[in-house]
């Protein structure tokens, strides 16, 4: 019996067969009433632990600004609610374990906007001749604004507004930068020179950096004495960088922040992959165990060996490493979750380029226990237009106490002494060099493994090439 032309049947053989244009009306991903067995959700789980990893650490730190009532400093850190930053006073303390890898040649800044409640203003003072670049990323860690001395910003304010913000920026704003997320940490990093006089000349500029909801912007420029905020003390940390991901609880914020960070080109099947397995844990709990088991595996065998600089990023002369997109990570995930994992937000290449080093230039371990020089050419060291900084960490990636205070040295250590042949050598021990050595000295954790951190702050264009490259850290017998 033949279907009539306005019945449900086909008319033809190749009728009712999905073709290209219908495949590609179909939504992407899974169908969610299906069932999942547990070794998929397992799968995915492990999958997404990896690549969502940056998103939920910082989705976490907003968190923690969100229950923050006032501008103040607790312990090392300087803490403010959401759509506010505190600025510092002076370098960062030794004991600050909030952020992996911090410099000493900033004085930092720290906020969290949160661009779902309000746009933010972000003032800019006039820093004359002085180095300073705000740090502004998204729920991703890729920068998306350009407020810095490599980018001629001129003072005045500057508007950051979210994904579904569609308002007109008010008169005198100078510039409005759209993020892709509604999360943004922004930290503003100021040069400071290792001297008094310095000290007491940056807190004039420091004064009128500030961030606040559009709500409280009247076009006129906003100061703060930061000296004048509450100072309260904090229990002293452990070795490590506070822990910001937890597989335990990871999926029970894993929806919101890929509502916060919709996908990215490309990203939509992955993003309907894991949504549905969401939501298949909600329809049966008894999945939640076995993905939280797979995110404790991959936190053990993907993420944590990430934390250890030899393991990722292009590798270079003499052990050293490097990445060429860092706040440009897009889709490398990777390169996102490794940089996460063992310094987290780091800044745009124009602004920064980093060099890492785990290893001395023969391969073996840095460790205390031995003597090792750094010697840069006579004008060898990092072609900067801004800074350059070398920076000694522990295994943990901090700062270790030493008997001088001093954790890296660089452009600001104004007394860096020079060889004959106008070379410069950092030495790079426990003990104290000779005497003649010591405003060149950077020391090290007695017996114990290091990590050497290069810094090129607004960096020329043969560090960015790779023309330039890091001298080899040889040990000294």
């Amino acid at each position: 019996m033949h279907a009539s032309a306005t019945g449900s049947a086909p008319t033809s053989a190749t009728e009712g067969i999905p073709t290209p244009a219908r495949m590609r009306e179909m939504p992407p991903g899974p169908d969610t009433r299906v069932t999942f067995t547990e070794e998929y959700a397992k799968h995915v789980a492990r999958d997404v632990y990896f690549w969502a990893w940056p998103l939920v650490n910082m989705y976490n730190r907003r968190l923690f600004y969100a229950q923050i009532k006032e501008m103040e400093y607790v312990g090392a850190l300087a803490r403010a609610p959401l759509n506010r930053f505190t600025m510092l006073k002076d370098y960062i303390a030794a004991e600050q374990r909030s952020v992996a890898c911090p410099n000493q040649d900033v004085v930092y800044g720290a906020g969290f906007a949160a661009l779902d409640i309000s746009p933010v203003v972000i003032q800019v003072p006039d820093f004359g001749d002085r180095f300073w670049v705000y740090q502004i990323v998204d729920l991703r860690t890729d920068s998306f604004t350009q407020l810095g001395k490599m980018y001629g910003t001129t003072p005045g304010f500057y508007l950051l507004a979210g994904p579904d913000w569609h308002g007109e920026a008010p008169k005198g704003i100078t510039k409005v930068f759209k993020c892709s997320t509604k999360s943004a940490f922004v930290g503003p990093r100021v040069f400071q020179d290792d001297t008094p006089e310095d000290r007491r000349a940056i807190p004039q500029v420091l004064q009128q950096i500030l961030m606040y909801p559009l709500a409280e912007y009247d076009g006129e420029l906003k100061s703060i004495d930061w000296h004048t905020l509450p100072t309260k003390t904090a229990p002293v940390g452990g070795p490590r960088e506070t822990q910001w991901v937890n597989p335990e609880k990871f999926f029970d914020v894993l929806a919101a922040v890929l509502d916060d960070a919709p996908p990215l080109p490309g990203e939509e099947a992955r993003y309907a992959q894991v949504l549905a397995v969401l939501e298949a844990m909600k329809r049966n709990p008894a999945l939640k165990q076995p993905m939280i088991e797979a995110a404790k595996e991959a936190e053990q065998t993907l993420v944590e060996p990430l934390f250890e600089f030899r393991n990722f990023g292009i590798q270079l002369p003499y052990n050293w490493s490097t990445i060429d997109n860092g706040a440009e990570f897009g889709t490398d995930y990777l390169t996102r979750t490794a940089t996460a994992k063992s310094n987290i937000l780091v800044n745009a290449p124009i602004q920064a380029k980093y060099f890492y080093e785990d290893l001395d230039g023969d391969g073996r371990r840095l460790n205390g226990a031995n003597r090792y020089a750094v010697t840069f050419a006579r004008n060898g060291t990092p072609p900067v237009n801004g800074f350059w900084s070398l920076t000694l960490y522990s295994n943990y990636h901090f700062f270790v106490p030493n008997e001088i205070n001093r954790y890296s040295v660089g452009t600001k250590t104004r007394d860096l002494k020079r060889n004959a042949d106008g070379s410069i050598t950092i030495v790079v021990q426990a003990d104290p060099p000779p005497e003649d050595q010591r405003t060149n000295w950077l020391p090290t954790p007695r017996g114990a493994d290091f990590s050497l951190f290069m810094r090129a702050y607004w960096p020329k264009p043969e560090v960015l090439s790779g023309q330039w490259t890091p001298p080899a850290v040889a040990r000294v017998t």
